[in-house]
């Protein structure tokens, strides 16, 4: 468009030189010629500075085109660029999300394994609680109890049904409890079995033969385990003899009737850990 313009104008400067060429050339022109000659002169500058200025303009939009361009030519690279780094984020999301999902579903085997071991350990528990009270189906249930308490069965004897009074020594009835006992812990060997001592907190007279509560408490437990190691052959490597003294009680000590429910034997049979990690470990290959 421009070289269009330019030769326009060039023409017409020729045009115009000629005209005025001819006019010295011929000196005797008339009036009337010379004014429509001049005429002509004035339209053709007025078509002159038009096409000048036509011309500027297409320069102004030629520019303004290319400016647009350039910057439509900028955005279209901005938007490859975040096409590329939502297709990098997209691939990043989806790793993270698969690595989620795997560690969700190991926890949830683990949740399952572990589940499946409680199960197991509540079934030998309740197991051994029925065999107990098979064992005791005759006891009075104020001398003797079995329950099920925080993944452990315990088993609490009277101890007048064990010793007599301020005596770590076992009375003759006493054996025949020890080995009902036995012969359920027999059954369960990988059971720990943990026998305590409770005393009420009535003091020893100066000089006793036993010294205080601790004394008794832990005398009369090592009593129990020596029965069932030696008398019913428990295995001595899985009795625990420990003493409580009156700090644990079960009732007040005020009264004479709590402190005959404190004097107690607590027989305490749970799963070694070992055994029952071994059940976790089990359930998760």
């Amino acid at each position: 468009m421009r070289k269009y313009f330019k030769q326009r104008v060039e023409m017409k400067k020729v045009a115009f030189i000629a005209l005025a060429g001819f006019i010295g050339l011929t000196s005797c022109v008339s009036k009337k010629k010379y004014t429509a000659l001049e005429t002509q002169n004035t339209k053709t500058e007025g078509e002159l500075s038009t096409a000048k200025m036509e011309l500027a303009g297409c320069l102004d939009k030629q520019k303004a085109s290319k400016t647009e361009i350039d910057y439509l030519k900028s955005v279209n690279y901005q938007l490859l660029e975040s096409n590329n780094s939502l297709s990098t984020l997209s691939a990043q999301e989806s790793a993270n999300l698969e690595k989620s999902l795997e560690s969700l579903s190991e926890k949830e085997r683990q949740v399952k394994s572990l589940q499946s071991a409680l199960n197991k350990k509540d079934s030998v528990m309740f197991a051994l609680v029925s065999s107990l009270k098979g064992e005791f189906i005759s006891a009075d249930d104020e001398d003797i109890q079995i329950e099920v308490e925080k993944g452990a069965v315990f088993v609490s004897i009277s101890d007048k049904m064990l010793f007599k009074s301020g005596d770590a020594l076992l009375s003759k009835e006493a054996k025949d409890i020890l080995e009902k006992v036995a012969r359920v812990l027999n059954n369960q060997p990988d059971m720990e079995v943990m026998v305590e001592g409770h005393t009420d907190n009535k003091e020893f007279k100066e000089g006793a033969a036993i010294k205080d509560n601790w004394e008794l408490s832990v005398q009369r437990a090592a009593s129990v385990v020596r029965v069932l190691q030696k008398d019913y052959n428990v295995d001595p490597a899985r009795l625990i003899p420990a003493g409580r003294s009156y700090y644990t009680p079960v009732a007040s000590n005020d009264s004479k009737e709590g402190r005959a429910k404190n004097r107690r034997i607590k027989i305490i049979i749970l799963p070694k850990l070992d055994q029952f990690y071994g059940m976790i470990e089990e359930g998760m290959k």
